[in-house]
């Protein structure tokens, strides 16, 4: 058996100790490993012909039933012919003044030492060098550290290392053969679907071909069994090693989670973690990771090794629950605890930012220019391309400088120099903008911005008390997320400028097209599959979410009949600005009376926004005073959304009313099965509302490809229909009528955005809908 681990992998998990404080990790380390950046490139050319960059080193440990296999990437091979020795250097960059440096980090002499023995050993050399290479990434300042090894010490040292490792190792063997032959005993736990082997099977063949697959997956395909089912098969055959099941809403993931339980209960013997954020996971009141306020992260690191390894051997399915008290028994940090589980986990569960978001993504999976052994499966797919929009863009604001400016007046006059020198550039763009203002680059500011991080970071390292410490923090992390972003700028971003509606004036690196961002990290993974319900058209979400061409791409076979549902469309009604007045709102409202006069029951009404929702709402009320009428509102708690779920559920003979938004907490993801949900009636074609970014992203594919208003408007205004109108058939018990109330779904711009199954839609006017609905519902008597 073969197992795998990263040099940089194997120090941090042996050597780490003491506490948890990101008062100084997140800033001492932040950028401490920025392998293959600009950095890296320009010290590697600059060190001459006879350096050798980016040396692939990896040595094999024989154990007595595997082999493992320690490997990675030296960052510099050279020699020095003055001392004559080989030198192994690691290159370093980070923001803070690396001249004042007086020893290197541990960590990072490790990873050295460790490619100096490999290198050592593999040529057989009687001493060797390490050199730590540190560079400051303002100012381009190099620090060196250089210490020798006689061969004998540098094996010594590296073998006790591996002997430290060998619990872990051999664990990992044990359990991963356990694993393989409960999978290959593994059968479909269902009788299957029509259409869902043939499903499967693609989802197979695509890992097989280390493809990328794209899935539209109608609902009661069952397409989460239809894709856990084979990528754990996929598994068994070697063909991965570990699952990502990536979801954009809890809802979601629990349903995942419930899945691996159930190949569990058929005998499928896997490590499956459902990863919780961090502010859901925290034991204390307020959210404080330095061992001064949380006693959990006080000695963190000298005690979760061993949490981890009794928590590994007594259980397979890790709860939230479980991680909580394992984590209060030992001490330590229950959501860091989480990640170090999941490193020995088989199925990981979790949103899409510990896969995705540059900030948050865990990078002990996805290692730079390390293409991993891992299976992404990617749920709800159509909800990642604002999000990953979201994750790759980045924003400044005036105002924080002078906010911060204030806090650092007295404390650090160079600090607060530099503060109010952003200020003035960020007062110069604002002078320029009057509703929104584009640049070809910021490069003179960013400047700036590096030596104010650089001041910052050695500041923010110091001890003692400092009031509205976090603010500035905050300041801080969003400013090093700027710079960062910033290196990613290409054609695939805008730079603008606006002035918000609140008065605070904006710099924004707008990443318009996510998908060479998210392809950088789909080309760490073995295969990806992304799937939903409503991933119409497909080629939009294929050229957004994935650089390649040669993506697959399947329509699977919809497990319902046309029969379940009638599917209306009104033809003399219409939500164009230009048409909300009075009488169209009294129109809308004549419309929904009417469809839920024939039949009692729970119906769901989706406006495009609180605006026009609110506007029908009071027209509504007057016309139909005895109907039971509840309203979403804005920024719902958890405990308010539950209530205003729970009144589907009541038994009640009588007809329950319920408005709500397109693309908002109730508009996907809620599963009102039965009787529970008989009828949507959406009103309006979701188009998103005109904003500054909006005419952007338009502007932006006007130029790329002549669709600037379907790709910021059309395309995700009918995914917000389509998520809304899934709502009404869940499973094949299900009947409900579907009523769309806008002129605009019956023009030929929409006729190839919806599914097959939408085929048998109908056109109606306001004296119509009533008789279409009656006899729909006597159909079915």
């Amino acid at each position: 058996m073969q197992l795998h681990i990263s040099v940089r992998n194997l120090v941090e998990f042996i050597f780490r100790e003491g506490d948890i404080d990101k008062r100084v990790s997140q800033l001492k380390n932040a950028d401490a490993m920025l392998e293959g950046t600009r950095i890296h490139r320009k010290i590697q050319k600059s060190m001459g012909e006879d350096y050798h960059s980016e040396v692939p080193l990896k040595y094999i440990v024989d154990a007595d039933s595997y082999q493992l296999t320690i490997e990675g990437r030296a960052d510099g091979v050279f020699y020095d012919e003055d001392e004559g020795i080989t030198y192994i250097d690691e290159i370093k960059g980070m923001y803070k003044k690396v001249g004042l440096m007086e020893e290197p980090y541990y960590v990072h002499k490790a990873q050295a030492m460790c490619y100096g023995y490999i290198l050592a050993y593999q040529n057989e050399l009687e001493s060797i060098g390490v050199q730590l290479t540190y560079v400051n990434l303002e100012n381009e300042e190099v620090k060196y550290f250089r210490e020798r090894y006689s061969f004998r010490e540098i094996e010594q040292w590296f073998m006790d290392l591996v002997a430290r490792y060998r619990k872990w190792s051999d664990f990992q063997c044990q359990w991963r053969q356990l694993r393989q032959e409960s999978i290959k005993a593994l059968d479909f736990p269902f009788e299957y679907r029509q259409g869902q082997k043939k499903l499967v099977e693609d989802v197979y063949r695509t890992i097989l071909r280390q493809k990328n697959l794209f899935i539209q997956a109608p609902t009661g395909v069952g397409k989460t069994i239809s894709t856990i089912f084979p990528a754990v098969k996929a598994v068994g055959e070697e063909l991965g090693e570990r699952i990502f099941y990536l979801t954009a809403k809890t809802i979601t993931a629990s349903v995942a989670r419930d899945t691996f339980s159930l190949l569990m209960d058929k005998g499928y013997r896997g490590k499956v973690i459902q990863i919780t954020a961090k502010e859901k996971m925290c034991f204390c009141d307020e959210m404080e990771c330095d061992p001064i306020n949380c006693p959990y992260a006080k000695g963190h690191f000298d005690r979760v090794n061993d949490a981890v390894y009794e928590l590994l051997t007594k259980r397979d399915m890790f709860t939230r629950e479980d991680l909580l008290e394992q984590a209060r028994k030992h001490e330590v940090c229950p959501f860091e605890m989480s990640l170090d589980v999941a490193t020995w986990a088989d199925a990981i569960i979790c949103d899409y930012n510990y896969v995705f978001d540059p900030n948050v993504y865990l990078k002990r999976f996805f290692q730079e220019g390390i293409k991993g052994e891992n299976i992404l499966l990617v749920d709800e797919a159509h909800n990642l391309v604002e999000r990953s929009r979201e994750m790759y863009s980045a924003r400044l604001y005036k105002e924080d400088f002078l906010a911060v400016k204030k806090l650092l007046k007295t404390k650090s006059p160079k600090i607060a120099k530099l503060l109010d020198k952003g200020n003035k550039v960020l007062l110069e763009y604002k002078r320029e903008c009057e509703d929104y203002c584009l640049y070809d680059n910021v490069g003179n500011f960013f400047f700036t911005l590096m030596r104010l991080a650089s001041e910052l970071d050695d500041f923010l390292q110091k001890p003692g008390d400092l009031p509205g410490r976090q603010e500035i923090m905050d300041f801080y992390y969003e400013l090093r997320n700027f710079m960062n972003i910033y290196d990613l700028v290409d054609e695939h971003y805008v730079i603008y400028t606006e002035i918000e509606d609140d008065g605070r004036f904006m710099l924004k690196l707008f990443c318009v097209d996510p998908s060479a961002n998210l392809q950088e990290r789909l080309d760490r993974a073995i295969s990806t599959v992304f799937f939903s319900a409503t991933l119409l058209p497909i080629n939009y979400y294929k050229s957004l979410l994935s650089t390649l061409d040669d993506n697959y791409a399947v329509y699977a076979t919809s497990a319902f009949s046309k029969e379940q549902f009638l599917l209306a469309m009104a033809r003399d009604v219409s939500t164009k600005y230009t048409r909300r007045n009075q009488e169209e709102y009294e129109k809308i409202a004549t419309y929904i009376k009417r469809a839920i006069s024939c039949r009692k029951g729970n119906y769901f009404v989706f406006f495009p926004s609180y605006k026009l929702m609110n506007d029908v709402c009071k027209v509504y009320q007057t016309m139909d005073p005895d109907t039971k009428l509840i309203i979403q509102k804005s920024g719902m708690k958890e405990n308010e959304r539950e209530e205003f779920l729970e009144e589907f559920a009541r038994d009640s003979s009588d007809t329950l009313l319920a408005f709500g938004v397109m693309g908002g907490i109730f508009g996907e993801g809620i599963d009102l099965k039965n009787e529970q949900l008989i009828g949507a009636i959406i009103v309006g074609t979701g188009l998103p509302q005109i904003s500054n970014e909006r005419e952007i992203l338009k502007n932006y594919y006007d130029r790329q490809c002549g669709m600037g208003f379907d790709y910021a408007f059309r395309y995700p205004g009918i995914n917000k229909v389509l998520q809304a109108a899934g709502r009404v058939i869940r499973t094949l018990d299900d009947r409900g009528i579907i009523l769309l109330l806008d002129e605009r779904f019956l023009h030929k711009e929409y006729d190839l955005l919806y599914p097959r199954e939408w085929s048998n839609r109908l056109s109606c006017n306001i004296e119509q809908v009533d008789e279409i609905v009656n006899e729909f519902w006597n159909s079915l008597e």
